[in-house]
């Protein structure tokens, strides 16, 4: 004994999608825009080591390359790059601070502090004309 079943009904077709097709992923930047978020990766950890707060230089291109990595290589490169030298320099700054005991600290503080203004400062002018770049002394941590 079985019970008749209706057909399913369909919505009438008029030829189109029942909505518009959404764009997959993010947009990709404009080209100011990648020199816009290069140059803050690079340059806002100098600003915060002139501010004396050195050791946080780490955020800002963390935060670049987490939002706009998959949005334009150039950016998610360069941000890495920044990343990875603040890193760096993070690392010297704990050195530094256990050191400044035997006072050779101090010297190494003001090296760190240098070198974080000087070399973030070629990159933002290196980055300004689209050219990637490298610093000079970088350990590699995030790939």
């Amino acid at each position: 004994m079985s019970v008749p079943t209706d057909p399913p009904q369909q919505p009438p077709s008029s030829g189109q999608p029942p909505y518009p097709p959404q764009p997959v992923g993010p947009a990709p930047l404009s080209r100011e825009d990648e020199r816009t978020w290069a140059i803050v990766a690079h340059l806002a950890p100098p600003v915060l080591a002139i501010l004396s707060v050195g050791t946080l230089g780490f955020l800002t291109p963390l935060v670049v390359w987490l939002v706009f990595r998959d949005r334009s290589r150039f950016v998610g490169d360069q941000a890495k790059e920044a990343l990875n030298f603040q890193i760096t320099l993070l690392i010297a700054y704990v050195v530094g601070w256990l050191l400044v005991w035997v006072l050779i600290g101090f010297v190494i503080l003001a090296a760190v502090w240098v070198c974080s203004i000087v070399f973030g400062v070629l990159a933002a002018v290196a980055v300004n004309r689209f050219e990637p770049y490298r610093y000079p002394i970088n350990i590699r941590f995030v790939r």
